[in-house]
């Protein structure tokens, strides 16, 4: 067999459209990254994922709080662009809180009503059986093994005309990934391009915008029905 053979076989399916056809994108001394042919995604195959204890554990030496003005600054890139876009005490969700959702705080300090969830910190089912007119989700989408099952549930949870947030840092080029400081995250298995996020729009139907370098809106359309990426 062919090594353009193996590596073909070893990545395995794109983790958000499913597509079988990527390229070996970069390789480091650490892990291998692939490219959709399809979506353009990014990805890590899964034989370098962590164990979800391992990954719990490298969120945990996070140090981020209620009280850190760092860190506020950092969530205001997203939360101000998206409450200027939100109509008066609108109803949303954080995905992806973490241990403290200074987020959500923020949204709440502007009049609107939040709930949270987060896999590891805030687990509550509940909070994934409602419906919003708007879910952010800052610094997640890069972590995830299935984005197209997390994507598409989150997508289905926004009433007609909601938004969804996304805060990510988004692939530029082969030769800028190579000495990125994003992929020395071992948490990092996914990472999004404008492409990217131009294949999720069409697929999802829906209103895109690029607010920031890090920042995309997608707006859900007024009719939409159910979309399902699986």
């Amino acid at each position: 067999m062919s090594n353009h053979v193996k590596e073909q076989l070893s990545h395995g399916n794109c983790p958000l459209c499913r597509h079988s056809a990527a390229q070996l994108y970069h390789r480091d001394k650490f892990r291998d990254y692939y490219q959709c042919a399809n979506c353009a995604l990014v990805f890590v195959p899964a034989t370098f994922h962590l164990s979800p204890d391992a990954e719990k554990a490298y969120y945990d030496l996070h140090e981020n709080s209620l009280e850190d003005a760092g860190y506020q600054r950092f969530l205001n890139r997203c939360a101000v662009p998206l409450i200027e876009r939100l109509s008066p005490a609108s109803f949303g969700l954080d995905f992806g809180c973490g241990p403290a959702p200074l987020l959500a705080k923020l949204l709440q300090q502007a009049g609107h009503e939040v709930s949270t969830y987060d896999l590891y910190y805030r687990a509550d089912a509940a909070a994934l059986e409602k419906s919003y007119d708007f879910i952010v989700s800052t610094e997640v989408v890069e972590h995830l093994s299935s984005p197209d099952r997390v994507l598409a549930m989150l997508w289905r949870l926004l009433n007609p005309g909601g938004m969804l947030a996304l805060m990510t840092k988004l692939v530029a080029s082969p030769e800028r990934f190579a000495n990125w400081h994003y992929i020395r995250d071992p948490t990092h298995i996914v990472f999004f391009s404008r492409q990217t996020f131009c294949w999720l729009a069409a697929y999802f139907q829906a209103e895109l915008e690029f607010v920031a370098s890090d920042v995309i809106i997608l707006r859900k359309p007024a009719s939409a029905l159910g979309v399902h990426l699986e």
